[in-house]
């Protein structure tokens, strides 16, 4: 990946507090503090890397407003609110300088039938499938092989990556990303057993993806078995996420990878599920509610609750079983020291 900005280009898009110090030359890379050469952009994002500042050799780096000290000859420190956000803010703009800007209009390999409408700023990129009624917004783009269902719709500004499929009659609004792979509107995982077999239930509902969502590589988003699966304003899908049918996603949530999230949930606006969370079904997750990976929510969480583990319970009292469980074997060998001493019988082992 080939950038180059000078120390004011540097300046002029993370707009910081307080500039230390003057950097000569171009900045052409980016590193970690202890990793980073003349030349790079660094910056302090977690406090316990605070110590790396003094010996880096990077030209420019973000520090947090207040950072004590001044830089060495030749090194630039940029003092912000947030380092890692104004990291962010240089790559978007790298990002956008490198990001492929395809000509609008259809690939001869692709297939659009007569009765969809594809607006002529968009761009429908080699083998992609478009079918009957569906709709692709202005300046989206679909790369290659991606399926657009039947009646489905793409709003304005979106990007679908390579293996894309939005299902039939499935509405994805504006400014939406999706990750390579990531298949919008797969069939709800729905059945009632019946005289002895399983007897499908028809999923006719469809998905919702609202504004500024943003879905990851590998993810799945069922269909309602009625009415819709949403995904609301704003919210984060990361990769290799589950989403069953009828789930409701509220206003910019996070949803870490490999989570899976039962049918009928509903995460309220803001909540926070890290890596691998499983929930039931049925229930609500509260605003703000956040919960720790690898934990199992069975039951619903009041607004701002913070949990973690399997059954997940309030994070301190959790943090304080995981200390006691490590002390478990320090305990039994106590208890035996102690019958021993007063002469009690072990128990008898159980019957298999």
């Amino acid at each position: 990946m080939h950038f180059a900005f000078s120390p004011d280009e540097v300046i002029r898009i993370v707009q910081p507090r307080e500039v230390r110090g003057a950097a000569a030359g171009t900045i052409r890379g980016i590193a970690s503090l202890a990793a980073a050469r003349a030349g790079d952009l660094s910056f302090l994002g977690n406090a316990k890397y605070r110590a790396e500042v003094a010996a880096t050799a990077a030209a420019i780096v973000l520090l947090p407003a207040g950072h004590a000290g001044e830089p060495p000859p030749g090194q630039c420190w940029l003092l912000v609110d947030n380092p890692s956000l104004a990291l962010a803010r240089v790559c978007a703009r790298i990002e956008h300088s490198l990001w492929p800007k395809p000509a609008p209009g259809v690939h001869p390999s692709a297939v659009v039938h007569s009765e969809a409408v594809v607006d002529p700023s968009a761009t429908v990129g080699p083998l992609c499938v478009v079918e009957a009624g569906a709709q692709i917004g202005a300046r989206s783009h679909l790369q290659g092989q991606v399926w657009v269902g039947r009646a489905a719709s793409v709003g304005a500004d979106c990007w679908l990556m390579p293996g894309v499929r939005i299902t039939a009659e499935c509405v994805v609004k504006n400014r939406v990303r999706l990750q390579a792979g990531a298949i919008i509107g797969s069939d709800g995982f729905g059945y009632e057993f019946v005289a002895g077999r399983h007897e499908k239930i028809p999923q006719i509902g469809n998905v919702v993806l609202e504004d500024d969502v943003e879905i990851g590589a590998g993810t799945t988003i069922d269909r309602a078995r009625f009415s819709s699966t949403v995904v609301g304003e704003g919210s984060k899908i990361d990769n290799l996420v589950q989403i069953a049918h009828n789930v409701v996603i509220g206003k910019h949530c996070i949803v870490c990878a490999q989570t899976g999230i039962s049918g009928s949930t509903t995460l309220e606006d803001f909540v926070i599920l890290g890596g691998q969370v499983g929930t039931v079904g049925h229930i609500t997750l509260g605003k703000g509610a956040r919960v720790g990976a690898k934990s199992g929510v069975n039951e619903s969480l009041a607004p701002g609750a913070y949990v973690r583990g399997t059954p997940a319970r309030p994070f301190v009292f959790e943090q304080r079983l995981t200390a006691l469980r490590q002390r478990l074997p320090e305990l039994f060998q106590r208890v035996a020291t102690l019958e021993k001493a007063a002469g009690a019988k072990p128990p008898a082992p159980e019957a298999p």
